[in-house]
């Protein structure tokens, strides 16, 4: 299903909510709990980094991946590096953010894995990774012949954005999860961190909207068309 509309406007407003949504993310991990870092007496600073760079990397440069193709009038080889790449570093990303996770966990003696983002968090990842691998094989290297890319396509378009999805609303319980333990620790339920952290996660989920809005629109015209599939 396509939407008879451009995507462009759509993509313009997924850019300016992806600045807002880390620009909040940092503004609260700044602001209210005190900066990052990698190794520290103050665990909670090595755990700051997980939702700054979750964020940044499977939901924002996850995102700006899959609209790359509609954002972006250039060539299709162009456009599939540009894809490819993104979501090479929203992998990466993602790998070092749950790291930090775990990091934090060991070294303030908390279990891990015990909740249900985490649990998704790892499917996440995991299911990011292999369709990363998955296209990178099909469309960029070695490539598939052009039957084989057609067939994949659908496939590849379809359980993308599910992954994404996925991502977005493992974020959103992420958000709420930790603002729950925040709340049983002392911080006010109607304080400005409270506020703060929900509308992040609002505009989160308003930039997953937008992105699959735009894959759903019409893209702009390629500066040049070689008429060969390309991964989206």
């Amino acid at each position: 299903m396509a939407l008879r509309v451009p995507a462009i406007p759509f993509t313009f407003v997924a850019h300016t909510l992806a600045i807002a949504a880390l620009v909040l993310v940092l503004v609260w991990n700044i602001h209210f709990r005190g900066g990052f870092a990698w190794e520290a007496t103050n665990k909670n600073l090595i755990f700051n980094l997980h939702p700054l760079l979750m964020l940044l990397g499977l939901i924002i440069l996850g995102g700006e991946a899959i609209i790359s193709y509609k954002s972006l009038p250039l060539k299709k080889q162009v456009k599939k590096l540009i894809h490819l790449v993104l979501h090479a570093l929203a992998l990466a990303l993602g790998i070092i953010g749950i790291y930090a996770a775990f990091k934090n966990h060991n070294e303030s003696g908390i279990a891990n894995l015990y909740s249900l983002h985490s649990w998704i968090g790892i499917g996440v990842i995991v299911l990011y990774g292999i369709q990363w691998i998955y296209g990178f094989l099909i469309f960029f290297y070695p490539g598939g012949s052009p039957t084989l890319r057609s067939e994949c396509m659908p496939w590849h378009v379809v359980f993308g954005l599910l992954v994404y999805i996925l991502a977005v609303a493992n974020a959103s319980l992420g958000f709420l999860e930790k603002l729950t333990f925040l709340e049983s620790s002392g911080v006010a339920k109607f304080g400005s961190e409270a506020f703060l952290v929900n509308f992040t996660a609002l505009i989160t989920i308003l930039f997953g909207v937008f992105v699959v809005i735009s894959v759903l629109s019409e893209a702009p015209a390629p500066i040049e068309d070689d008429h060969s599939y390309s991964s989206i």
